[in-house]
């Protein structure tokens, strides 16, 4: 691998996982489109769908370990909503990881596009009161939040994701819960996912190694870095943030699917 090439997986990897750290994602929803569109335009090697869902796997692991870490403390973490959506997604993820193999590359695509465009016709749902439950007063219905995290992480594991980008829309439109605890939480619950993901691509030879360590260095620099300065921003503007991110990847994918 050339200079410019391990510098250009870098950043990508850096930018990502800053804003995954800073909106509570695992930063696929960025670093699918990054991995496969940017190379290409500074006349680099281009990589395969199954290759970038192979990388996005693995750096998506190691991406929600540094923002977990910076939201341990505060309350934020919801312990029963990460077991129990936890263990649900990480069924699902593993199944779509392995199961992945069978399919073509307009499949991969196909079903990314699906999930984006999902997540991003939730985000622009008005989340009235959200955020006037306190932390401690929080209740949702586990069998619902169960059922929805197994569907998102069969379609997430597909595509090499976490999940967490309709998982994030899920948890603030469907199970009503505060912002800052949607990050938090959807960060371990995606950290949850990854490892049946990556485990699914590694089995099935889907992991371009070099790529994805250059990526997962990146994520351990830049997630804790995002995480912190999502603590300082209002909650409507991260909401804003995601909305605008997930809209745009959704618009991209389908413009090219079709």
């Amino acid at each position: 691998m050339s200079l410019p090439y391990i510098i250009t997986i870098f950043l990508i990897g850096f930018i990502g996982s800053y804003i995954s750290g800073m909106v509570g994602i695992g930063g696929s929803i960025i670093k699918y489109p990054m991995l496969l569109y940017v190379p290409p335009l500074f006349g680099l090697a281009a990589f395969t769908a199954h290759e970038v869902s192979g990388i996005s796997a693995v750096q998506v692991l190691f991406a929600t370990i540094g923002g977990v870490w910076a939201y341990r403390k505060g309350g934020y973490l919801n312990k029963t909503l990460i077991l129990c959506m936890g263990a649900a997604i990480l069924t699902g993820s593993f199944l779509g990881g392995f199961g992945s193999k069978m399919m073509s590359e307009s499949g991969i695509n196909m079903i990314y596009g699906i999930l984006a465009l999902s997540a991003a016709v939730m985000m622009f749902i008005p989340k009235k009161g959200v955020d006037d439950i306190p932390l401690d007063q929080v209740k949702f219905n586990k069998w619902l939040a169960a059922a929805l995290a197994l569907i998102v992480g069969i379609g997430a594991g597909i595509v090499g994701a976490a999940g967490a980008f309709l998982l994030v829309p899920i948890m603030l439109v469907v199970l009503k819960i505060p912002t800052r605890m949607t990050i938090a939480s959807s960060l371990a619950i995606t950290f949850i996912s990854s490892i049946g993901s990556t485990v699914g691509k590694v089995t099935t030879g889907q992991v371009n190694y070099l790529p994805a360590l250059i990526m997962v260095v990146a994520s351990l620099i830049a997630s804790p870095l995002g995480a912190s300065a999502g603590k300082k921003i209002n909650t409507k503007v991260l909401q804003i943030i995601l909305a605008v991110l997930i809209l745009a990847t959704a618009i991209k994918i389908w413009v090219d699917i079709l």
